[in-house]
């Protein structure tokens, strides 16, 4: 029941059994060269013959030509300089060429970068145009009319990566009529799920890549139109009938090769109508488990395997991390960016509000999923809500889960907002507070019903009630200390004693003869401290790291050698909600809230280990590095985490 749920499809996919045994086979009996005349040259030859042909009659290529290569990448450089070769020749004719390059705004990056590159090695100095699209993210063709007559190359795609939203080809087609522009449309989201007849369209390329549709990553093809000029890529030995030098990739052609068996002979793959109703299924359980989520592209117009949604009041972050616990496998927009903390440049081109570009998630399969695999998919975005419900994240009463108290750490873009909360009085003060989490702020306080007391500053800015300066908070007093250049830190004091420092943007040399060398210093931003440290910490030499992260092997030896070795979860609670039960107990101490436990441990009279994880162990090498230089020498990461970790660890994920 905990194994991995696959709904990355637009990413990548797994490879079809059957294409795997057709490259095992390729290279243990068809591993010839086929440029070779001899006999094992010609067994390969005649295999990716047959491959090629399989390709024509499923893409209705008539007689067009069809080239194997690396994948879409390397299929769009090639189109881009083909088109941009020719246009130059007709330029040095005499000939008019058009002064435009369009594109589409929701095109994949690979388009636009490849087209501004070769434009400026090639030395054309035409104008990138970026071809708007609609509220549904299709493109606008009032917009693609106008600009046709001054178009020199058009490039469109069948169906977009991250919305799943299909092109109205017939309509880009009927708007390009009478144009001389050349025509590029990235066909990598349609293989297998899209009709294509490209022998009986205008279209001049077409890249596809086969690690999109259960084959290998490293083949795929480009279809190029009889008559439309070509520049090869890669020039050598003349394969592929020197359209593109270079031994061919048997496995490769192989592996795709079986797939497209599977395309033409049926019987392997989901027909359109179950893919509809796999994806109606999830839809319903996405509404039941996140009331007021939004479906960012229409469903009547996108691809049954995509759907692209936002969540009011949840970070694509928060969605991610809480669905990779549960073990389902996601991603904020295009897998190719997904490390870019930016928002959706294809939501951006659709006009849709700014909350739902930078919050989108993508969910998508291919056409081989199963039955069972959605419905277990199912039950498991329903736990997701109720982990994150649970967490107060969504704006609703919350019962029977844990009252966060104590301090309580949230961070946005490398700034840090401390809430101070006293649960017996369920109050809460918020210092140096950022307007892009006051949503997040008030859910929580409302969802466990805490008051907010104070919103403090620790340099310009608002301070609610203006006279909060110094007052009794509980069983604390807050004390505020000025620290020049319009800078203060706050002190959270037990009686005489100085626990904690909210400390914002301040140096920690302005601390020095304010703040006591044992409080823990809670700073404003990443830079200054991920999570917390002290003033004597800081002054002693930093402990060596060298030992700081554990292989599974290594942990393993460490939980025999110490089996009072604690293990540490700092994933947030409603991720450690959405696992899966099962595997080594563990102590809960999200990273959030790691500045309210490091007390406890500092003051252990023995340090037994502390070993942290999470995902992906950057959490955790923070909590483990805080720790150390605390003093406490006997704080692990698990690193690489638990994407990274030995199934026989079981930790829960």
């Amino acid at each position: 029941m905990n194994q991995e749920i696959y709904l990355d499809g637009n990413a990548t996919t797994c490879v079809l059994p059957a294409a795997i045994d057709a490259a095992v086979q390729a290279m243990r009996e068809c591993f010839g060269n086929p440029s070779s005349t001899h006999a094992t040259g010609l067994k390969a030859k005649a295999m990716m013959d047959a491959v090629r042909q399989r390709a024509k009659r499923l893409l209705g290529v008539g007689t067009g030509r069809i080239m194997f290569n690396s994948g879409a990448t390397e299929g769009i450089q090639t189109a881009v300089l083909s088109a941009l070769c020719a246009l130059r020749e007709r330029r040095e004719r005499g000939e008019t060429i058009g002064s435009l390059l369009v594109y589409g705004a929701t095109e994949h990056k690979a388009v636009p970068e490849a087209l501004a590159h070769w434009n400026r090695l090639l030395g054309l100095g035409l104008e990138l145009k970026k071809l708007p699209v609609d509220g549904d993210g299709r493109h606008d063709l009032a917009a693609l009319r106008a600009l046709a007559p001054q178009a020199a190359f058009v490039c469109t795609m069948a169906a977009n990566n991250e919305t799943g939203v299909v092109s109205d080809l017939a309509g880009i087609s009927a708007t390009l009529v009478g144009s001389k522009a050349l025509w590029m449309v990235d066909c990598v989201q349609g293989l297998g799920k899209l009709p294509l007849d490209l022998g009986n369209t205008r279209i001049d390329y077409a890249p596809f890549s086969g690690h999109k549709l259960y084959a290998p990553k490293g083949i795929g093809m480009l279809y190029v139109r009889e008559g439309a000029p070509y520049t090869p890529l890669v020039m050598g030995g003349g394969q592929e009938a020197g359209l593109r030098s270079g031994t061919e990739n048997m496995a490769g052609i192989a592996a795709l090769g079986a797939v497209l068996a599977a395309l033409e002979e049926g019987g392997t793959f989901r027909s359109p109508a179950e893919l509809h109703g796999f994806r109606d299924k999830l839809a319903a359980s996405l509404r039941a488990a996140f009331p007021g989520i939004v479906f960012n592209a229409p469903f009547e117009k996108a691809l049954p395997t995509t759907l692209n949604f936002s969540v009011p009041g949840l970070s694509s972050k928060e969605l991610l991390d809480v669905f990779d616990a549960a073990n389902v496998r996601v991603s904020a927009g295009s897998a190719c960016s997904a490390a870019k903390a930016a928002p959706s440049y294809v939501l951006d081109a659709m006009g849709l509000p700014a909350w739902r570009s930078s919050s989108a998630v993508r969910m998508s399969f291919g056409p081989l999923v199963g039955e069972a695999t959605i419905v277990e998919a199912c039950a498991r975005i329903e736990r997701c809500g109720k982990a994150l419900r649970d967490a107060g994240l969504m704006d609703t009463p919350v019962s029977g889960a844990i009252v966060p108290e104590g301090v309580l750490q949230l961070s946005l873009a490398g700034s840090h907002t401390w809430l101070i909360l006293d649960e017996p009085s369920r109050q809460c003060i918020v210092v140096d507070h950022q307007p892009e989490l006051a949503e997040r702020v008030d859910s929580l306080l409302r969802s466990h019903g805490y008051q907010l007391k104070a919103r403090l500053s620790t340099r310009d800015g608002e301070t609610w009630p203006s006279d909060s300066a110094d007052f009794a908070f509980g069983a604390h007093t807050l004390r505020r200390v000025a620290l020049g250049a319009n800078q203060a830190t706050y002190l959270l004091c037990n009686g005489d004693k100085v626990e904690y420092a909210f400390t914002g943007m301040a140096a920690l040399a302005a601390l020095a003869g304010k703040v006591p060398s044992d409080a823990l210093v809670c700073a404003g931003r990443e830079e200054l401290n991920a999570c917390c440290t002290s003033l004597r910490a800081e002054a002693q030499a930093a402990a060596a790291n060298a030992d700081l992260n554990l292989d599974s092997i290594a942990l393993a030896h460490l939980l025999e050698a110490h089996p009072q070795a604690v293990l540490v979860d700092v994933r947030e609670v409603y991720e450690q909600a959405a696992c899966i039960p099962g595997g080594r107990a563990a102590q809960s101490v999200p990273l959030s809230r790691l500045a309210a436990f490091v007390p406890g441990w500092l003051e252990a009279v023995d340090h037994p280990p502390l070993v942290f994880f999470c995902r992906s162990g950057n959490r955790s090498a923070k909590a483990a590095q805080c720790l150390r230089r605390l003093g406490y020498r006997n704080a692990y990461s698990l690193g690489g985490g638990i994407a990274l970790a030995s199934p026989g660890l079981a930790l829960a994920a």
